[in-house]
């Protein structure tokens, strides 16, 4: 057998240390490649409010060790519960047939709390902060990352995992702007049409929110009647409230807002949003809570606004340089995409780069191609997904349209669009495969079928079970 010891590993540059970069960061850890994570803020302090997350990464979670830390930390959530703005039931979206569809329960978790059991995983000596990224030099020879500290870093691969403003994407694309390779699509701005309020309260009184002490997640989604927004409540397991408010936009409200477009997440945006949306009815307790009750139970560092844009680019590769996540398909959260879509890449991404016994740029331009191909599906499925998703909530017709095929779906055709959904549960390739026990033969996956198959040929890969 040959020694892993033996093999050339090229040397990863992570820029980014969200969902993504950390994912792949640990991915990387276990595959014995070397790595290293860069991330522009001074400190890693993760905001947002919550993820509905299920069989899609399950194996993920288990391939890793994390999948029992996951459930502890969450509440199962099986459906969402749409309320008209008189907390009134309207609908709702059934999420039961996937555990069996799928193997595995769908669960609600808090984007801090997730993002904390990810980066327990990670050396912190491979973390770098305060690392913002002025610009990159390649070549066939590598690739170098210089940063406003007066600092540089060099590798064979560059990873740009720094979300949707991703300065890694933005100098990749000047450079290809200026050899006349950049497609007309890549260099236009990314549109949105909403932004929101995301945010999570302290420990709440469980007499005053008896929902809380329902071991599953109360999901519920308010529809605006006359004015143009939207909330969503999540119930979680360590008694808060994870809340969004979507503010759609017009054109002119899309001007007043077009400020925070380059902005990080933070409370200052979110102040003056907060004091709109005080009043706004949310269902439970008494029925006379609004937002207002769970903004004043919230710490100011808690609380952020953000743009939500939508696009799916062309060019996520050049060179030694491959983008994942927001850095190359940003979509609307309203899909619940937008977190799974990272780790997927992750995963793929991670596959390919294992087998790599050399940092020729021939090589590596072949594993980001294959990269590409696989997930630049599932990227475009999610953006319309997310669309869809978004405009049940709006106010115009298009949205009356999707709420009346949402309550009147035939069974079978719902059935056929979960299915879809549960198929994708990618796995690692060369960690041990957990068993699957889904209804729902998992998807083609091709980073897994063919890195394991090169593994195999050279004598790599250790004896793991088979996936059923």
């Amino acid at each position: 057998m040959v020694s892993p010891a033996d093999v050339k590993r090229p040397k990863v540059l992570i820029v980014g240390a969200g969902v993504g970069g950390i994912t792949l960061a640990i991915l990387l850890e276990k595959a014995g490649v070397p790595y290293d994570v860069y991330e522009r803020a001074a400190e890693l302090k993760p905001l947002g409010a919550a993820l509905y997350l299920g069989p899609n990464v399950a194996p993920l979670f288990q391939q890793i060790g994390i999948y029992d830390e996951f459930v502890a930390h969450s509440k199962p959530c099986e459906s969402i519960n749409v309320f008209t703005e008189h907390r009134e039931p309207s609908f709702n979206i059934d999420f039961g047939p996937v555990k069996e569809m799928g193997g595995a329960d769908g669960y609600i978790i808090t984007r801090p709390t997730l993002y904390e059991i990810l980066l327990k995983r990670v050396p912190p000596e491979r973390v770098h902060n305060s690392k913002r990224v002025l610009s990159l030099m390649q070549n066939e020879y590598g690739v170098m990352v210089r940063f406003s500290d007066g600092t540089t870093a060099d590798g064979d691969i560059l990873v740009g995992a720094d979300g949707a403003y991703s300065a890694v994407r933005q100098s990749l694309y000047k450079q290809l702007r200026e050899a006349g390779k950049l497609p007309l699509n890549d260099g236009k701005s990314l549109p949105y049409s909403c932004v929101c309020l995301a945010a999570q309260t302290a420990p709440l009184d469980i007499e005053r929110f008896p929902e809380l002490k329902d071991e599953k997640c109360h999901f519920n989604n308010v529809l605006a009647q006359d004015r143009p927004y939207s909330w969503m409540t999540w119930t979680t397991k360590n008694n808060t409230l994870c809340y969004t408010v979507v503010l759609y936009l017009d054109k002119e409200s899309s001007k007043e807002n077009d400020s925070f477009r380059n902005s990080e997440w933070g409370a200052e945006a979110a102040e003056a949003m907060c004091s709109d949306v005080r009043d706004f009815p949310i269902p439970g307790g008494n029925s006379t809570l609004t937002l207002g009750d769970l903004i004043d139970n919230t710490p100011k560092s808690q609380i952020s606004k953000v743009m939500l844009e939508e696009k799916v680019f062309d060019t996520w590769h050049a060179a030694r340089t491959v983008l994942i996540g927001d850095a190359c398909h940003k979509v609307h959260p309203a899909g619940g995409q937008g977190a799974l879509l990272a780790f997927h890449d992750a995963i793929a991404l991670a596959n390919w780069i294992s087998t790599l016994s050399s940092a020729s740029a021939e090589d590596i331009d072949m594993v980001f191609k294959e990269y590409k191909t696989e997930r630049i599906r599932y990227a475009k499925e999610a953006q319309v997904q997310g669309s869809m998703m978004a405009s049940v909530s709006a106010r115009n017709f298009k949205a009356k349209v999707m709420r009346f095929v949402i309550k009147n779906m035939p069974a079978r055709l719902n059935k056929q669009v979960q299915m879809r959904s549960a198929a994708n549960r990618p796995q690692v390739s060369f960690l041990p495969l957990v068993q699957d026990s889904g209804s729902v033969k998992p998807a083609a996956q091709p980073s897994l079928q063919k890195t394991r198959k090169e593994r195999l040929d050279a004598d790599l890969v250790p004896e793991t079970p088979t996936v059923v």
